[in-house]
């Protein structure tokens, strides 16, 4: 079996002239993407870089960071994209647990870069205090792609967690592993937008593109009006969001401005959305919404496409569980049940585990299974509904945070609202956004809660009104902050 990157240099080496990838108006076209990962992987070489080695990368939306990881990965090493932990502490205890042979930044990720980190750093542009420039080195090599030095049994990816409660982890990959995961049918007429951070899954978005002989769109950030601008512009037809973005795209008044009749998909994943947002994101942006559920242990686990998505009852779901992933449940007790519990995954894209984390590896990955941490079951029609955390069982009744939160986002004053159970206080934590212009009405909300789900529900309740939901680097929740949010705020009234 070919290792993906080999399988990408031919198909990218077929596509010739053909624009592959588009950054800031100019194109790259597929020769130059070759050329430009046969330098980089021929530098990386002179430098001692090879199997067995990890690269690891705070990695801007750009050309050269692709052209880089895919060096790497000719070149026989590993990569790693690093995520943006908020503080220094945490990206270098991040680096430290990850243990690069060599550490690449850019210009405009340079002030990632932890104090006195103890591997090798090497920029890509000009960073002041960074001697090793990896394109100046690759500028002039051989432009002729080497033999690939991967090899199935390698190290080829690690991919980061959220990490929304310490350092993230890292789940790793071997080249077989990663090449089956990102595998999929050639459709040479794919523009997929990519405004995510690399470091997630957008990375096996660009490499799935790719591969298939499509186009990919990078974008440095998500913004709601650049997203639409590009979609009409770049005549989008893929696009990917986690949840929080997808309810800020939608709602976004650019959304009646702009033509987005290209766009045949708009995947969302992440936040337990609730039916009455996921309906109005389909009356809003039309019949091109689709939703999937997995994990960066384990892949996309289910799916369910836009054309299933398609009436009330399925907008709680996460789709049909794909071809080749199995998935059970775990009960309380310990027993496995064919149909409700705690979700365990075991899938042809599964991570071996983590990356020198053995205590998490050992709690997460069991006798070949993935233990999620999430609740669900299979509904009459084989559709997997995802639940909650399972550590999300706070306070009293059985009510779980996405029952919350569609009772609260059917308010007329909220826009957007999120549930954070606070296990330490004993609160649901329900961090609502209003209307632009408007107020969320508190009181309006625990009469609600109290009408729906009872009184005793309803005293566990800690309404904040938030300007914006605080989210994470990587666009979700950010469930600390919004804790912190509420500590400080003080007890339910």
């Amino acid at each position: 079996m070919d290792a993906y990157v080999q399988d990408l240099v031919t198909v990218l080496q077929r596509n010739g002239q053909r624009p592959v990838l588009r950054y800031a108006g100019t194109d790259t076209t597929a020769a130059e993407l070759v050329a430009a990962v046969s330098r980089y992987a021929r530098a990386l070489a002179s430098l001692g870089v090879g199997p067995g080695d990890l690269v690891a990368v705070f990695a801007p939306n750009r050309p050269e960071a692709l052209a880089l990881r895919y060096g790497a990965h000719l070149a026989g090493a590993a990569v790693m994209y690093l995520p943006a932990p908020p503080d220094r502490d945490r990206r270098a205890r991040l680096v430290t647990q990850v243990d690069p042979r060599l550490l690449v930044v850019f210009p405009e990720t340079a002030g990632l870069l932890p104090d006195d980190v103890a591997v090798p750093v090497a920029a890509v542009g000009a960073v002041p205090g960074i001697a090793l420039r990896l394109d100046a080195l690759a500028a002039g090599l051989d432009e002729r792609p080497p033999p690939c030095r991967a090899r199935p049994g390698d190290l080829a990816v690690v991919i980061p967690s959220g990490g929304t409660t310490g350092v993230p982890k890292g789940s790793r990959r071997d080249v077989a592993t990663y090449t089956a995961m990102v595998a999929g049918p050639p459709r040479a007429d794919r523009r997929q937008l990519a405004n995510g951070s690399l470091a997630h899954l957008t990375q096996v978005l660009v490499d799935q593109t790719l591969l298939g002989g499509g186009t990919v769109v990078l974008q440095d950030s998500y913004d709601a009006a650049a997203t639409l601008a590009a979609i009409e512009r770049e005549r989008v037809t893929d696009l990917f969001l986690v949840e929080p973005q997808l309810f800020d795209l939608m709602d976004s008044p650019g959304v009646a401005q702009h033509d987005l009749g290209s766009l045949r998909t708009l995947t969302h994943i992440g936040a337990l959305a609730p039916p009455i947002l996921r309906a109005r994101a389909r009356a809003r942006l039309g019949p091109v919404v689709a939703h999937t559920y997995g994990a960066s242990e384990v892949g996309i686990v289910s799916a369910l496409s836009a054309a299933e998505h398609d009436r009330p009852s399925r907008f709680s779901s996460a789709g049909r569980v794909l071809p080749g992933v199995q998935v059970r449940f775990r009960r309380p007790e310990g027993t496995t049940d064919p149909r409700a519990g705690a979700i365990e995954v075991r899938s042809p894209g599964m991570a071996a585990g983590y990356r020198n984390r053995p205590d998490s590896q050992a709690a997460a990955f069991v006798d070949g299974w993935y233990r999620t941490g999430d609740l669900g079951c299979l509904d009459d029609e084989g559709m997997l509904h995802v639940l909650g955390r399972v550590a999300d069982a706070v306070g009293p009744g059985s009510v779980l945070p996405v029952d919350l939160q569609e009772t609260v986002c059917r308010l007329p004053s909220v826009r957007y609202a999120v549930v954070v159970p606070d296990a330490g206080r004993g609160v649901r934590v329900v961090a609502a956004e209003a209307w632009p212009g408007g107020e969320v009405d508190v009181a309006s909300c625990r009469v609600a809660v109290t009408a729906v789900h009872g009184r005793e529900v309803a005293a566990s309740v800690q309404v904040l009104p938030v300007g914006r939901v605080p989210l994470t680097e990587q666009g979700k929740p950010d469930r600390g902050a919004i804790r912190a949010g509420a500590a400080v705020a003080g007890p339910p009234a």
